[in-house]
């Protein structure tokens, strides 16, 4: 029993000595309740929508006035006509288009059948369903308000068009998602073990021998795992399409070039975590921990950005998912084209610019 306590008094003492061990104990618990206690809301608010208002009476507008007052909507600044919903949803504007034709009003007041239109983006499955639902309530809500006593139902019924996954299939949503994490995960792995696994065989001094700048020995490291991410997220995009399904109506060469810019990007994370700690196994621990939680947490993969506080949002502007899950959900599903997606490529290839610089420059520093 003595030699039992004298073992975990020794253990105690290591694992209070090192620094990494009280992260994993202390830290890692409070980062992830926070994350999962605040990322994870299933209550989708502040749906954006658009509309055209063709009755343009007292009745359309009161109808209009009540969706967005109802908290789960917002009007976006942009004005369609009724030849370009489609255009606004592609682009991702809104969420969802009403159309209110003539003859609302007589409807109201007469009971005549009358249909309102709402067309729905589908891409997001759960945001499409929950356009759905808030719409019917909303409405039903909205006429038996105004009904008098004794009167009927007016016939004003919600004719809905979902554009894009009409099935509001989820494998179509979370598939091109799966595709991202696995892209940014593997690729940040590959290389977080590349400089880690030199200084534990003690081959780093040895290139540093060799005639060649530490920026070109970073280069050289990096550019055979573009090509294997390459290959790999091609791989990866062949099985989603065979193997779920899910359809692909944009351009394909488009969207390799985005991928060209996401793997650099997580593969530059992967060479700064390397530069970071002397083992491989803590670099791929370090790949794991800061690649997969916000990758699935932040996002957009499974909960959408605008419902978390305004700290989580920021922090996910420097997640690299967030801006390919727009990209390949974009072109997959909605055949969006560069001028839709360009913003996104713009903040991405941002994103590549300063992880490598950053992993340049602390690859100098380390081995200066």
């Amino acid at each position: 029993m003595r030699q039992i306590k004298f073992i975990a008094q020794k253990e105690m003492y290591h694992i209070l000595r090192d620094f990494r061990s009280l992260i994993i104990i202390f830290v890692m618990p409070v980062m992830m309740t926070f994350l999962y206690g605040y990322a994870i809301n299933m209550d989708i608010e502040h749906i954006p929508l658009t509309y055209v208002d063709k009755d343009n009476t007292p009745e359309s507008r009161a109808l209009i006035d009540r969706i967005l007052k109802s908290g789960y909507f917002f009007l976006t600044p942009h004005s369609p006509e009724l030849s370009d919903p489609d255009q606004i949803l592609r682009a991702s504007h809104a969420a969802g288009f009403i159309l209110i034709r003539p003859g609302f009003a007589k409807a109201l007041n007469t009971g005549e059948p009358f249909e309102l239109g709402l067309i729905i983006d589908g891409s997001e499955v759960s945001q499409a369903a929950a356009v759905q639902s808030y719409s019917n309530v909303i409405l039903n809500q909205f006429l038996l308000d105004r009904l008098p006593p004794e009167t009927t139902v007016p016939g004003v019924k919600l004719s809905q068009q979902v554009l894009f996954n009409p099935d509001l299939q989820s494998s179509h949503f979370f598939v091109p998602g799966i595709v991202a994490i696995i892209l940014l995960m593997i690729s940040a792995l590959l290389t977080s073990i590349t400089i880690a696994r030199e200084k534990e065989m003690g081959t780093l001094e040895q290139l540093l021998t060799a005639p060649v700048t530490p920026t070109q020995i970073l280069i050289g490291k990096l550019l055979p795992y573009i090509v294997i991410a390459f290959l790999d997220g091609l791989l990866v995009l062949i099985f989603a399409k065979l193997l779920f399904g899910v359809p692909f109506v944009g351009s394909f060469p488009l969207l390799l070039g985005f991928e060209l810019i996401y793997v650099t990007t997580a593969l530059s994370i992967g060479i700064l975590i390397s530069t970071a700690v002397p083992t491989q196994q803590l670099a791929m621990q370090f790949a794991l921990l800061l690649t997969m939680l916000p990758t699935i947490m932040l996002s957009g993969f499974m909960f959408a950005i605008k419902n978390m506080p305004i700290p989580l949002q920021i922090i996910s502007r420097i997640v690299p998912a967030t801006y390919f899950l727009k990209m390949i959900r974009g072109i997959m599903l909605k055949g969006s084209g560069f001028a839709v997606l360009a913003p996104q490529a713009g903040f991405l290839a941002l994103l590549m610019i300063l992880f490598l610089f950053l992993a340049i420059r602390r690859f100098k520093t380390r081995i200066g």
